[in-house]
């Protein structure tokens, strides 16, 4: 069953489905596939958890050694043989030997990256449903709508539910691209690649002072419009904009060029990775002139963010493949309203106690041989999560 309406632009339609209600043995099948998913997911939560502690002690490590070897340079301009192999610390502003261009556009900058952007306007389709139970059938309601938007990848309009009327363009007359600048330096050095896909802080190109590239190119605020009307677009209409990243050279328009920080191993007149006894890379390049100091700390904040981000996604992994392998006791009484919602909140409150305490001492074990005392601690910890649910269900039993 479909309904049909335009509002504007606006296009949406909506679509009823429905099927029997699967039986017992069908949702028990289910369940079991879901218990399989539930034990990989349980097994891979131990090793994240495991594997992240390890990671984030060795960075620690790692950066601890290379603030106490790290030589600040007097000069970013004279190469001194006595830094060969050490792990020096600079900064200046960036430089490279010749401007990036896009002959298509009669566009230059002095930068280390040149990001032309592609947009096409385009059909989208979006869709909510809703699944309701009616006459012993389960019944799915979707709304499926859809807007013209300008889009930097193709949209196949092929997956739509209803493509007539919503048809895209398979491909786009102009392709995005990145050029990088094949020699980037600071001062008198060399940065490596690694260095380089670091500059990645991109800014929109103003493109005020430039002229139409093409009689069928209308330049219109930031954008080059490959349109009839750019106040009306049409589908299959492109707009491109342009991004840089590291400003190497004053312009008029820009500025004087960005400065950077780098932390890395001199070899002769490049800047390469430094290998540390703990087995990381320090390879570090920050925007702006930052202190030795202020680079480190900031490695040890995005260290610790990225330790948590792992631990959380640990615990929720956990969490989940738990909640999947006990799916089975609520589909076996979920014909029972009153029972099913109080063993859905059992199963719930189990979960969690139980992914607390095993990410608990799945982390201690972690410490186990790089700090002893924390995770003796962490390991009696993992046990109060289970010992405060058995004091709650203990008054439960005497009452």
């Amino acid at each position: 069953f479909q309904q049909f309406s335009d509002k504007g632009s606006r296009k949406e339609h909506v679509k009823i489905t429905s099927e029997p209600k699967p039986g017992f043995l069908e949702r028990l099948s289910e369940t079991s596939g879901g218990m399989l998913i539930g034990l990989v997911t349980f097994l891979l939560a131990f090793y994240l958890l495991f594997t992240n502690e390890g990671r984030a002690l060795r960075t620690a490590k790692s950066l601890d050694e290379g603030l106490s070897l790290v030589v600040p340079l007097d000069s970013i301009h004279s190469i001194s043989q006595q830094n060969e192999g050490r792990l020096v610390h600079l900064a200046g502003a960036l430089s490279t030997s010749k401007p990036l261009f896009d002959p298509s556009y009669g566009l230059s900058i002095q930068a280390v990256k040149l990001k032309r952007n592609v947009e096409m306007y385009q059909w989208v389709e979006y869709e909510d449903s809703k699944e309701y139970e009616e006459d012993g059938e389960i019944k799915k309601e979707t709304k499926y709508s859809y807007n013209t938007e300008w889009k930097s990848e193709v949209v196949n309009s092929r997956n739509f539910d209803r493509e007539i009327g919503h048809k895209n363009p398979s491909a786009m007359a102009v392709e995005s691209f990145t050029a990088v600048s094949p020699n980037v330096q600071v001062g008198s050095f060399v940065l490596t690649k690694g260095l380089v896909d670091k500059i990645d802080d991109f800014k929109q190109l103003s493109l005020s002072h430039l002229e139409d590239p093409h009689a069928d190119v209308t330049r219109r605020e930031d954008y080059f419009y490959h349109s009839d009307n750019p106040r009306r677009p049409d589908v299959g209409d492109l707009r491109v904009s342009f991004f840089y990243a590291g400003l190497s050279g004053d312009d008029p328009h820009l500025g004087s060029a960005d400065k950077v920080t780098v932390i890395a191993r001199q070899r002769g007149d490049q800047l390469v990775p430094y290998h540390t006894k703990s087995g990381d890379v320090l390879e570090i390049l920050y925007p702006g002139d930052l202190s030795v100091e202020e680079v480190f700390q900031k490695e040890q904040e995005s260290n610790t963010m990225k330790t948590w981000a792992l631990r959380a996604a640990g615990w929720l992994s956990m969490f989940v493949g738990i909640s999947l392998m006990t799916r089975i006791f609520y589909t076996l009484v979920d014909w029972f309203p009153i029972v099913r919602d109080l063993v859905n909140v059992g199963l719930k409150a189990f979960a969690v106690c139980v992914a607390s305490s095993l990410s608990l001492l799945t982390i201690s074990v972690g410490w186990l041989f790089y700090r002893p005392l924390w995770a003796l601690l962490l390991a009696l910890l993992s046990a109060v999560p289970i010992l405060v649910a058995r004091s709650r269900v203990l008054p439960k039993k005497q009452q």
